[in-house]
This record gives structure tokens, C-alpha cells and sequence, in this order.
């Protein structure tokens, strides 16, 4: 049972970093205490934009007028239809995970790792222990629900994010904690199929990591579409020995208290990382996060870390870049650096929310003079016929240069629009390299050459 690689954790880390080490040709394991493909397959990213398609299915049935549509007879949601679907979803893709282990000859070991020696990991299976040693171990564990003090989970009537995409009767009403991506979607989700929805931030703004004309835009478009919104509020305690739970919220106007069928929790991840022998091993941490250099390499020869358990944006998509790179790191590649100012961020609600790079904010407090661009779906000739007019397009450019900064995007389909972005940042690309880049009419990812445009004064649509 001796590897070139261990990897703990099989979510969009572990995954990535084993089927790029056995292109590699090193002889990997994965260990794996539940499914192949972690939370993000199996109760995060894949499930709930599952249900969010059946969401927005639903909601064009019900105005389907709309379109010159005749649909006879009512709409009507089916919650565990839904979950049934999204479940199967679920299920179909942690198969391919467990699909390209095997294409790539990885050994997939089900149980609980923990590091007991440098080289060396103890699995326990459930029907015993075995060992595996390896010159190489990467610890990929992920995160799980964070829980507010005086708001414990239980699982019932204070659920989290697993419990969220697997109820099996939809609530009359619920109290959603948090506006960040997971809150959001899920507050938008329930409110779409009839749920009456209150959303609880603490912070001034709903999405608060996102630019601060997009979290104003999205918390319209939320209050438009019946949704109840309390920003700057606070959940102060939650009475569950009644029928239904019994919220005190500390609002702007004094406290209010607030029933519900249901009250999420969505206030963020805690990192996996006890019972792992980090502790034994002297491996360092720093508020609850491993700490590594940059190339995930812990202050233990041999021992790595990646993905939601090391400081940066704990997102699917930056675990499996830092996977990648840590794999070729260790295979003596030439390996350029994680770029963490040019990570996309998407929040799949309706509208949409992506952005990259610096807020409009955040490049002046960088000390940028900068020009801003900003262009309407109201303007867009595709978002009209689509019926999706909400939203914008906002880019920041550095005015010396015409560097791109940062793009903020709130709309139907910009989170496939944000890769644009992404890519022309990383080659450096100029707001005027943009606006001479033909897009094709009509889309709405023209909007992005008519924002560069409209920072240059060069737009022709508005």
C-alpha cells in the first residue's frame, strides 16, 4: 500500500490534484469517508443549481403569457420532485468521479485518514484500520456548515445547507441567515416556488463581497420578486419549542420578531481540519486555517494543503486550481503562482451575480485613478426579447493605462460571461483592445464591449 501521492478528501481539491498527478504517472490514493466528489458534487454547487433550474423552469411556466404562451391549467411546484431531481443529478456526477479514479488508476480507500507519522496515513474503514505511506500527502478535507452562537443546527427546524436541498415538504415560510452565495441562492430558491422568505444579513449590503452597486441592484430584484430583506440585522436568538420558530432579529428600527416554519443557517464554512493529525504532526495553523506557502506546501516536508482548509476564497473552482498547481509543484514542473486577484466569484440567483478583480471601491483605496463603465440590460436587445432586463454590466479600469481592474456583473447568464473577463485580465488585455473586439449581436456578453465603451465615452447603445 505504498504511493508516490495520498490525498485526504475527495471534493474539487482532492479530485483534481489526484487525476492531475496520475497524468503525471505518480501512483495515487484518495481516501474518502463518504461520496466521491465532496460537498460540492454531492450537497453544494451541482444540487442546488439543480434546483435552481427547476426553479426558473417553474417560473417561465408561470408567465408563459408572458412569451404568447397559452399554458392551461395552474403551475404548480413539486418540492420533492425537485430534490428527487437534483439528488439524481448529484448521484450521476460523483459516479464520474469515481469513473476517472479508475480511468486514471487511482485507488479510491473509503474511511476516515489521519496523518499518524510523516509518510504515513491510518485509514479507519468502519471494519478496521490499514495503512497507506506515501512520499507525498496532500490534506483536502473541505469545510462544513459554520453555526452562529444561540443558533444551533438541529437538523429539524434550524437546518443548514445539506438540510435545505433535501427537504421533503416545502415550508410556508422561512428565515434565511446570511446573504452570501449559499444564502442567497437558497432565499432565492424557496422564494421562486412559493416559500415566503425573510433574508437576514448582518452586513449593510446583501452578497457584501460583491460591488456595491450589484448588492443594491440584487436586493430590487429580491423585494421585487416578494422577498422580505432585513440588511444590517442580526438574528439575536430562535425560540424553537413551538409549532414554529420564534426569531428575534435586532433590525435598524429596534427588534422584531419574526415566525417561521424554517430558519437556515448560512453564515459561512468552518474548516475540516480536526482529527486529521495536524496536531500530531506540528503542522501550523492560524484561525482555523492551515497555514502553507504558494505552493501549498505546510511548514512539514511532505504534507500539502489545499481548498477550503488554507486562507483564500473557499470556492470549487480555486481548490481545483490549487490542486493542479501543488501536483506539478511536487512533480518538479515549472509552476507560476495562484493569481488570487484574478479569481471569478459567481452567485447563481436570479439575476446573476459574477465579478473579478477589484471593486470600484477597493482600486480606489488601492490608490487607482480610474475610469468606470457602466452599461444596462435595459439597453440590450438580447435581454429584451429574452425578457431578462435587469442588471448591468460594470467594469473598472485603471485610467493611466487602461488596464482592466475589475468587472461586477449582475444579469441573466453572467456567470458564463465572467470568463471573458477572467481571461482578458490574465493576458493583460485594455479597455480599448475590448471595445475593438467585435461581439456578436445580439447577445447580452455584447454589454461587456458596450461598458468599455461607455467608460472611454464611446458607447453607441446608450
Amino acid at each position: 500500500m505504498n504511493y508516490d501521492l495520498i490525498v485526504i478528501g475527495s471534493g474539487p481539491g482532492g479530485y483534481v490534484a489526484a487525476i492531475r498527478a496520475a497524468q503525471l504517472e505518480m501512483k495515487v490514493a484518495v481516501i474518502e469517508k463518504a461520496e466521491p466528489g465532496g460537498v460540492c458534487l454531492n450537497w453544494g454547487c451541482i444540487p442546488t443549481k439543480s434546483l435552481l433550474k427547476s426553479a426558473k423552469v417553474y417560473n417561465y411556466v408561470k408567465h408563459a403569457a408572458d412569451y404568447g404562451i397559452n399554458v392551461a391549467g395552474e403551475a404548480k411546484p413539486e418540492l420533492e420532485k425537485m430534490v428527487e431531481r437534483s439528488r439524481s443529478v448529484a448521484d450521476g456526477m460523483s459516479k464520474g468521479v469515481s469513473y476517472l479514479f479508475r480511468k486514471n488508476k487511482i485507488d479510491l480507500v473509503k474511511g476516515i485518514g489521519k496523518i499518524k507519522v510523516k509518510g504515513v496515513v491510518e485509514v479507519d474503514t468502519g471494519d478496521g484500520t490499514k495503512e497507506l505511506t506515501a512520499d507525498h500527502i496532500i490534506i483536502a478535507t473541505g469545510a462544513r456548515a459554520s453555526e452562529l452562537p444561540g443558533v444551533k443546527i438541529d437538523g429539524k427546524k434550524v437546518i443548514g445547507y445539506r438540510e435545505a436541498i433535501t427537504l421533503k415538504e416545502q415550508p410556508e415560510t422561512m428565515l434565511v441567515i446570511g446573504s452570501g452565495a449559499i444564502g442567497s441562492e437558497l432565499a432565492h430558491f424557496y422564494n421562486s416556488v412559493g416559500t415566503k422568505v425573510t433574508l437576514v444579513e448582518f452586513l449593510p449590503a446583501v452578497v457584501p463581497n460583491e460591488d456595491s452597486e450589484v448588492s443594491r441592484q440584487l436586493e430590487r430584484s429580491f423585494k421585487k420578486a416578494g422577498m422580505k430583506v432585513l440588511t444590517s440585522s442580526s438574528v439575536e436568538t430562535v425560540d424553537i419549542s413551538g409549532d414554529k420558530c420564534k426569531v428575534s432579529v435586532k433590525t435598524k428600527k429596534g427588534m422584531e420578531e419574526i415566525e417561521a416554519d424554517i430558519v437556515l443557517s448560512a453564515v459561512g464554512v468552518t474548516a475540516n481540519i480536526e482529527g486529521i493529525g495536524l496536531e500530531e504532526m506540528g503542522i501550523k495553523t492560524e484561525k482555523g486555517k492551515v497555514i502553507v506557502d504558494e505552493f501549498y506546501r505546510t511548514n512539514v516536508e511532505g504534507l500539502y494543503a489545499i481548498g477550503d482548509i488554507v486562507h483564500g476564497p473557499a470556492l470549487a473552482h480555486v481548490a481545483s486550481a490549487e490542486g493542479i498547481i501543488c501536483v506539478e509543484k511536487i512533480a518538479g514542473k515549472e509552476v507560476e503562482p495562484l493569481d488570487y486577484n484574478n479569481i471569478p466569484a459567481c452567485t447563481y440567483t436570479s439575476p446573476e451575480v459574477a465579478s473579478v478583480g477589484y471593486t470600484e471601491e477597493k482600486a480606489k483605496e488601492k490608490g487607482y485613478e480610474v475610469k468606470v463603465g457602466k452599461f444596462p440590460f435595459t439597453a440590450s436587445g438580447k435581454a429584451s426579447a429574452a425578457g431578462e432586463k435587469d442588471g448591468f454590466i460594470k467594469l473598472i479600469f485603471d485610467a493611466k493605462y487602461g488596464e482592466l481592474l475589475g468587472a461586477h456583473m449582475i444579469g441573466e447568464g453572467v456567470t458564463e460571461m465572467i470568463s471573458e473577463i477572467v481571461l482578458a485580465r490574465k493576458l493583460e488585455t485594455t479597455a480599448h483592445e475590448i471595445i475593438k473586439s467585435v461581439h456578436p449581436h445580439p447577445t447580452m456578453s455584447e454589454a461587456i464591449m458596450e461598458a468599455a465603451a461607455a467608460a472611454y465615452d464611446e458607447v453607441i447603445h446608450l
